[in-house]
This record gives C-alpha cells, sequence and structure tokens, in this order.
C-alpha cells in the first residue's frame, strides 16, 4: 500500500531469525521482489495510477547505483556486524522522516497533498450502510509535461511538479544504499517522495514498486555474475533461488492485496506504519549491535 515491497522487513528476518548473514542474504531479498511485486504492479497499471515518468527516472537512476551497491556489500560490509549497523542506521533515517511527515510541520505543500488523500480515499461504510465513494474514485494520473529538467501531472484535479534532476541524483544514492542492503530502493525512495516532494502517496506507490522491480532484476544479475570473481574468499555472494521464491509466492499475494486495497486506507494510516515498522527494525538492529 505504501509502495514499498517489504523487502526491508524480510531481511531482518533472514539475518536474525534464520541465521543468513552472507552476502548472498542480499541478493536472495531482491529474488523477492521479482517474483512478488508484478500483482502490485499490474494493479495499479489496470487503476491508472502509474506515474509513467516517475518510474522511468527511479528506474534510471537507481539501475547503476544497485551495480555499485553490490560492490559495497561485498567488499566493505561482509561482516553481519558490520552490516546490521549499516542498515540500522539507514532505516532509522527513512523512519525519522516518516515521523517528520507525519507532524503538522510540513508548509503549504504537504497540507494540500493531505489534503488530496483525504478526498481521494474511499470510505466503504458511512452512517446508513452506503458506501461512501469519492468524486474521482479512479483517480488516474494524467502527466502534464515531463523533460530533462521538470516533471508535472494531475491527480483529482491537483498538479504536482518537481525537479527530474534532482529526483535522478537522490534515486542514484537510493540505488547505491539498495544495492547493499538487498531492497531495491523502493522502501528509501517511497517515504523521500512524500517528505521531500510533497507527493501523495496514492500516486508513488505504483511507481516506486516498478522501481524496485526492475532494480532487484539488475541487482539479482550482477550479483550472479561476479560471484565466482569472490570465490576465492569463501562468501556465499550468490542468491539462494529457491528460498527467494518461496519468499515471493507470500509475497505476490500480499503485493496485490495491497495494491487492490490502498484506496480504501487513509493515506496517514499507511505512513504510521511504514514509519513504526522501519524505526523499530532500526533500533532493533543498533540495539543488538551495541
Amino acid at each position: 500500500m505504501g509502495g514499498v515491497s517489504g523487502a526491508f522487513l524480510l531481511l531482518p528476518f533472514q539475518v536474525s531469525i534464520l541465521g543468513f548473514t552472507s552476502p548472498s542474504v542480499s541478493p536472495t531479498n531482491l529474488v523477492y521482489n521479482i517474483v512478488a511485486i508484478p500483482s502490485g504492479v499490474y494493479r495499479y497499471i489496470r487503476e491508472a495510477r502509474m506515474a509513467w515518468p516517475l518510474a522511468w527516472v527511479i528506474i534510471g537512476g537507481t539501475l547503476p547505483g544497485v551495480f555499485i551497491g553490490a560492490v559495497v556489500r561485498i567488499k566493505y560490509l561482509p561482516d553481519p556486524g558490520s552490516f546490521k549497523v549499516f542498515a540500522g542506521c539507514v532505516l532509522l533515517y527513512i523512519g525519522g522522516r516518516l515521523f517528520y511527515g507525519l507532524s503538522v510541520r510540513g508548509g503549504p505543500k504537504n497540507q494540500k497533498t493531505r489534503a488530496l488523500e483525504e478526498r481521494f480515499q474511499i470510505r466503504p461504510y458511512k452512517a446508513g450502510g452506503a458506501a461512501e465513494s469519492t468524486d474521482n474514485p479512479q483517480g488516474i494520473i494524467q502527466t502534464l509535461n515531463f523533460s530533462l529538467t521538470s516533471y508535472a501531472y494531475s491527480f483529482l484535479g491537483e498538479t504536482f511538479s518537481f525537479n527530474t534532476l534532482a529526483l535522478f541524483v537522490l534515486t542514484f544514492l537510493v540505488g547505491i544504499v539498495g544495492g547493499t542492503y538487498g531492497i531495491g530502493g523502493g522502501a528509501i525512495i517511497a517515504p523521500f517522495l512524500v517528505t521531500f516532494f510533497g507527493l501523495p502517496i496514492y500516486t508513488i506507490a505504483g511507481a516506486a514498486l516498478l522501481g524496485t522491480f526492475i532494480t532487484s532484476i539488475a541487482g539479482v544479475v550482477f550479483y550472479t555474475l561476479i560471484a565466482p570473481y569472490f570465490a576465492h574468499t569463501g562468501l556465499a555472494i550468490a542468491p539462494d533461488w529457491l528460498l527467494g521464491a518461496l519468499f515471493g509466492a507470500g509475497g505476490f499475494l500480499g503485493m496485490y492485496c495491497g495494491a487492490r486495497l490502498q484506496k480504501y486506507m487513509p493515506a496517514k494510516i499507511i505512513k504510521i506504519i511504514l514509519a513504526v515498522s522501519i524505526t523499530f527494525l532500526a533500533v532493533k538492529y543498533l540495539a543488538n549491535v551495541f
């Protein structure tokens, strides 16, 4: 529902519960993304809530970053303790940004976004038992302008725009972190789009998931290709395909349900769930290390 595949939650489970601490846990997590995400992306495309230019910018920025992140993971963070510190710091920052975005601060842009999100949400029940719909239940996304420097789109009569180059640079950095952590970048880029760019979560979820899907494919391929070159280290580098696919099978169903039910869930609740989950994991990671 929040444009996040759930891989950031799955990786701590593999590390802490399954004891899967080798570098191959990162590409295994990416395999989960490849199997799970298509159902959610399909749903957003079907509802015409895929911001295609936004997705292309995310993909263009994160792809080269993912390759760099894979090398960083293998060469500089093979130790489980160091990796947990890295992951904890990343998650703590993301959670902090989400909580900040939920605060009363944020300016007119965020206030406009909150008002629109309330308009779009479909409330299945109201007094009397009848369904309550928005003024535009479909809430399609229409591109108004797209260039190397700017992108603008409309949603429920409101216009949202941002600098394309700024997002490209951000997604490149996100790609490095995502490739290192093994999450594809969606768990990082979605909160940034909401908090920094002031975009409605109902409009960015599809693009964030599609970007995560494409970069996950690239990440898995890259980890698999470079694994033989690090065989002398004794580290497991290539993904565990069966484990990733089994996780992905469950994620496939959950992803579709999340995308299908998103418009019935208040945006604030989605953001709170993301913020609490991410911050809890960050604190747990750092507490276990220190």
